[in-house]
């Protein structure tokens, strides 16, 4: 992605977000723009004009993290969104002779594979930036069965959310979901500019995918950190779980550990009980298949 209109897109569009009177600015008369004007930003972050017109126009380097800040704070950004911009100036400070690539998947490290296996009854998994799944638990691939069962490697959940015939069936709340997940692998882009593997997955959605192209014009940011998601599994039915995303520091590419619980006695408490021993079976005969 080009950084210069990654910034023009993000600032114009989050200006557009917010109305005089949200800002506290008195309006007069009719406006030719959508939101505040540039020389409204300009004075609610205590910077000219002319310099906000600079950054504006796609040019952050240099920006100081006083600035930065300065700016989420008059364009009422919120925590993500402010990371997101920091991101963005980061990445215009640096050059792509600076940045690492990496074309191989990263190692997983023996104590994060026991970590996985010892969640017995909680499905969980290992991901990438990109989203791609290094790891899971059996539960973890019993949960996720349809992306397992597909013959695309590595296992990748944005794919499958918008390339998959079969993930608005297993989303219930596929166009909630699907659209958190632009916001997330947008941040993820900011984050990681020359990441040329993520720049390929981001063109091959963008490619194929309508409503990926439609959500990602719209520069909304996401992080995936907890809540609750709903699933319509095709042997276990509906189940309503919460997730928590576990960040692994110290790894050159961020890692994410991600889980699945629910109440006990609760229906979804039951229906992982049933997910459970639906994958102990599944395991139990794949071992047989391969011992054949």
């Amino acid at each position: 992605m080009d950084n210069r209109s990654e910034v023009r897109a993000f600032l114009g569009s989050r200006r557009a977000k917010i109305s005089p009177e949200q800002a506290g600015i008195p309006a007069h008369g009719s406006r030719r723009v959508a939101g505040l004007r540039r020389g409204e930003v300009a004075a609610l972050a205590g910077v000219s004009v002319e310099y906000y017109t600079r950054l504006e126009r796609g040019n952050l380097a240099g920006a100081s993290d006083s600035v930065l800040d300065a700016l989420a704070r008059a364009l009422q950004l919120d925590d993500t969104e402010t990371a997101h911009l920091h991101h963005l100036a980061r990445a215009a400070g640096s050059t792509p002779a600076r940045a690492r690539t990496r074309t191989s998947a990263p190692e997983i490290r023996p104590a994060i594979r026991q970590v996985l296996d010892s969640m017995v009854g909680v499905p969980a998994f290992l991901r990438t930036h990109r989203f791609d799944i290094l790891a899971a638990n059996p539960m973890g691939q019993a949960l996720y069965a349809p992306l397992f069962h597909s013959a695309a490697r590595p296992v990748n959940s944005m794919r499958f959310a918008f390339l998959d015939p079969h993930a608005q069936a297993f989303y219930p709340d596929w166009q909630k979901i699907a659209r958190e997940s632009v916001g997330a692998l947008r941040l993820a882009a900011a984050a990681n500019p020359y990441d040329q593997q993520l720049m390929s997955l981001i063109g091959e959605l963008s490619m194929h995918s309508e409503p990926f192209r439609g959500w990602w014009a719209a520069q909304d940011v996401y992080v995936h950190r907890h809540g609750v998601k709903r699933f319509r599994h095709p042997a276990i039915g509906l189940l309503e779980l919460a997730h928590e995303a576990l960040e692994l520091p110290g790894d050159d590419t961020p890692l994410t550990i991600v889980t699945y619980t629910a109440i006990p006695g609760t229906p979804s408490g039951d229906g992982l009980e049933l997910l459970a021993s639906w994958a102990a079976t599944d395991e139990s005969h794949l071992r047989a298949t391969q011992q054949a």
